[in-house]
């Protein structure tokens, strides 16, 4: 006889970064496993610091990290966590980003431009991630980038119920708030069996985050509008397309997003809208000052998804299945 034969079972270990602890918690809760306890700090010149305070060897290893602001220290962090995963001779490591940064820069729209969702997902595999978990890409063509396999999970299911739940269904209007999120409205109205608007609109390209709306596209007078994007960073673009909407008769608008970025104005720009609702996901924290003060943003839980996902991820299922019914 050669080699050696072992009995040993499959074993999950759960980290996380400190960049959103809350929805970490969260998800191993719904896992029933604890977060693996890790030291981590910075030291007086920014420089991070990570040490398990577990032995990782063999184990399949599921790291989370939501790239909030500070959005390029979690990153590093993160890329930090998983060298020390590799160097710990973890037998797999799955990257769970259920927001994944720079993914707005997806392609080269004029030269000299990079392409940085393309690094990121670079960097991640040069740092020893075999997998990446993610919710709701900016585009699909990301999944690409990244040399090995890619669970994309959607929050469709998880908005589109809630809002249907809410709003009478006989005066709803799911709308796009460009053509590039068609696609994506089109799958709320299967799921809602709502007719589609579409807001059509032209950004500046030498101005960052600015918008001018032209028209909208379809039928809003006195519907019940529910604006569906993937992100909303500060507030702008939809905001003014909610605006277009109300000139257009709209009796309500409700706008529902996965990722509640809220950066810079996008506070003020909230509370002085005219916007019933808000809704988002947790894959991001929502910003104090917005969660304390601005009753109208709803935040609904995106760890019971990622569970699922990690689950079927660790006992080699199918997280397609998860989506089947879309």
């Amino acid at each position: 006889m050669t080699g050696i034969k072992t009995t040993g079972e499959k074993k999950m270990m759960f980290f996380s970064g400190r960049a959103h602890p809350e929805l970490a918690e969260e998800v191993a809760q719904q896992l029933g496993v604890g977060v693996v306890p890790t030291k981590a700090f910075d030291f007086a010149n920014g420089e991070i610091y990570v040490r398990y305070q577990e032995s990782a060897r063999g184990a399949d290893c599921f790291l989370i990290q939501s790239h909030t602001a500070p959005i390029n220290k979690w990153i590093m962090e993160q890329l930090i966590m998983i060298d020390a995963l590799k160097r710990a001779s973890a037998r797999s490591i799955t990257v769970i980003v259920p927001f994944y940064g720079y993914a707005r820069q997806d392609k080269k729209h004029r030269g000299r431009e990079p392409i940085s969702a393309r690094l990121i997902a670079d960097m991640m595999k040069t740092a020893g991630a075999d997998r990446i978990l993610t919710v709701d890409l900016h585009t699909d063509q990301i999944q690409g980038f990244f040399d090995g396999p890619v669970d994309h999970l959607f929050a469709l299911p998880l908005l589109a119920d809630y809002v249907g739940r809410k709003v009478d269904r006989e005066k709803l209007t799911v709308v796009s708030p460009d053509a590039g999120r068609v696609r994506v409205a089109d799958r709320w109205c299967d799921r809602l069996g709502a007719p589609l608007a579409i807001v059509h609109k032209r950004r500046d390209k030498d101005v960052a985050n600015q918008v001018t709306v032209h028209e909208v596209v379809g039928e809003v007078k006195g519907r019940v509008c529910v604006l569906v994007d993937d992100m909303i960073d500060t507030g702008g673009t939809i905001c003014a397309a909610a605006d277009a909407l109300f000139a257009h008769g709209a009796e309500d608008v409700i706008v529902t997003a996965t990722h509640g970025v809220l950066s810079g104005p996008a506070a003020d720009r909230l509370k002085n809208s005219r916007v019933s609702e808000f809704v988002f996901t947790n894959t991001l924290p929502t910003p104090s000052e917005l969660g304390r003060d601005l009753d109208k943003i709803s935040v609904l839980s995106i760890a019971p998804t990622i569970a699922s996902a990690v689950r079927e991820v660790f006992e080699d299922g199918s997280v397609t299945s998860l989506f089947d019914e879309q």
